[in-house]
């Protein structure tokens, strides 16, 4: 089957928002994909929602925040010489922070290109299409735009719902909306999709389990939201195992190559010939040489070097993991280990193939580092768009989701289907399996299994949610403990050693810490959004 990044190039003229625009609040521009004289067949329902997957779509986010919230906020990695990171790292964000505006921006040019689309297939379609395919359009439009407010809700909390792009020309400002109404809006479009998506699809594009992976991870969100003392609603952690189980095991899906003696399945996972294998629930869609605003550039800027980059371009941000990160791999866990960090000698063959591969020469990010152009055998990726298919939602992630809900309230669960899905995780990975999850176990396979995928600080602000005074604990002691900070490695001693340089001042965590503040630029263009959010429903 035609896999769907193939026709993302024709398709480039369908994003309406450019890259550079400024607020979430300027509506989007008629284009030909939303015309009257378009939803005429099936197919052009097709094309309409395969423009939802990559491209202007989710540039900005992918590139500018996605990680730089995810994993340096929550102080997995750090680049001293960018201002804006250094914010995220020291947790002093402001509302001008680029990178946290260009994230809030981002996901609100991606809602935007959800609404024209449901709204056009609902209003425009020829009635010649079945009620089953425009459902199915508009189910995966409903995704995206699900994805889209649950990143706006775990990073800014009461945010505004738009449904209706049209209406902003009457009512341009807008009021936050309540959180558990956005987490509430956010499910009930997971719900429609996991009702309208077929099981299975062309390869990449989103199915039933993808919306009920999705939906298991937000109800097991929902279920902290203004909790306390480490309690979480029963209920919607039923919800949760409801879902994420289901994925578990009724989807006939499993790890990459989890039974394969001959493949390490965690490392290939990230191998882009290896892009939307049957793990991958939803990755974004990149086409190689679409130039700057409509690629995948991450490792442009975090490449550790310059050499591994398409026309030896960028590398101008090369992360250095933190002695925190790096001190969660057991020695055991080399798989993963090497596969998303590299240490002084690692040698990697697969990136510069040219020269032989290459052996790291200080501690760096691996996961997104693909190689050139050469080395992926693809002649037309450029600086700006690399081939990797990066994933926002894997299967991994929904089996320890299970793993989590089935805990939920108790200090400690034996529980075997929680036991089975943590194992199968660990086992991929070459490490022991365990008999006993805790909720410190959970959190560290986590961090370990979805490191620089944008998880962390999701993880972070769900603690928060259910039990605020361990979760502002357990940010500051990453600060008295200094493994917020770089770290020097010996590949003759196997010795890591904490960097003994002043890390950035770093402001100690209050409850607060959680939330991102709201963008400068978006509050003087709707002074609205300083008010009390108010309810959706």
């Amino acid at each position: 089957m035609k896999s769907i990044h193939k026709i993302i190039t024709i398709l480039l003229f369908a994003a309406a928002i450019a890259g550079c625009k400024k607020s979430f609040l300027d509506r989007p521009s008629n284009s030909q994909i939303s015309s009257a004289n378009f939803y005429k067949s099936t197919s052009d329902l097709r094309l309409a929602t395969a423009s939802l997957y990559g491209g202007q779509t989710w540039w900005q986010f992918s590139n500018e925040a996605w990680i730089q919230i995810g994993d340096i906020l929550s102080g997995t990695a750090s680049f001293p010489y960018n201002g804006d990171l250094v914010q995220f790292f020291t947790r002093t964000v402001t509302g001008s922070n680029n990178l946290m505006t260009y994230g809030w921006v981002g996901l609100y040019n991606c809602i935007g290109q959800c609404n024209g689309v449901i709204n056009a297939i609902q209003q425009q379609a020829s009635s010649s299409i079945s009620a089953k395919d425009k459902n199915a359009a508009i189910a995966e439009a409903r995704f995206m735009r699900a994805v889209a407010y649950y990143h706006l809700a775990v990073y800014w909390g009461a945010v505004p719902i738009i449904e209706d792009n049209s209406k902003l020309i009457k009512n341009p400002l807008l009021n936050r909306n309540i959180v558990s109404d956005v987490y509430k809006f956010v499910a009930n479009d997971l719900t429609y999709a996991a009702n309208n998506l077929p099981k299975t699809d062309d390869k990449g594009r989103v199915t039933t389990w993808s919306a009920q992976g999705m939906l298991g991870k937000v109800y097991l969100t929902m279920a902290g939201l203004g909790q306390s003392g480490g309690q979480r609603d029963q209920k919607l952690l039923d919800s949760a195992i409801k879902y994420a189980g289901n994925v578990c095991k009724n989807s006939g899906l499993q790890l990459f190559e989890q039974n394969d003696p001959n493949h390490q399945g965690y490392y290939d996972y990230f191998r882009p010939v290896n892009n939307d294998n049957p793990e991958s629930l939803f990755s974004f869609q990149w086409v190689g040489g679409t130039g700057y605003g409509n690629g995948n550039a991450i490792q442009l800027f975090f490449s550790p070097n310059s050499i591994l980059t398409p026309q030896r371009a960028g590398a101008w941000e090369p992360l250095q993991p933190t002695y925190d990160l790096y001190q969660m791999y057991s020695a055991k866990d080399t798989i993963r280990r090497k596969a998303t960090i590299m240490l002084t000698g690692d040698h990697y063959p697969e990136l510069d193939q040219a020269d032989g591969g290459y052996t790291a020469t200080q501690p760096g990010l691996k996961k997104h580092i693909i190689g050139n152009e050469k080395d992926n055998n693809s002649p037309s990726m450029d600086a700006w768009s690399d081939i990797e298919h990066n994933t926002i939602l894997r299967l991994a992630d929904v089996y320890l989701v299970y793993a989590e809900a089935i805990l939920g309230n108790n200090a400690s669960t034996s529980d075997g289907d929680a036991i089975k899905y943590f194992n199968l995780v660990r086992t991929r990975a070459g490490v022991d399996p365990v008999m006993v999850l805790n909720a410190t176990t959970l959190r560290t396979e986590r961090r370990v299994e979805l490191a620089f995928e944008g998880q962390y600080w999701i993880d972070l602000v769900r603690y928060s949610y259910y039990d605020p005074a361990n979760a502002v604990k357990f940010l500051n002691d990453q600060d008295v403990h200094h493994g917020r900070i770089s770290f020097t490695y010996d590949p003759k001693t196997k010795i890591a050693t904490r960097d003994t340089i002043a890390p950035p001042i770093t402001l100690p965590a209050t409850i607060s810490s959680f939330t991102l503040p709201i963008p400068s630029s978006e509050l003087t263009s709707d002074p609205k959004l300083t008010q009390p959010p108010v309810p959706y429903y």
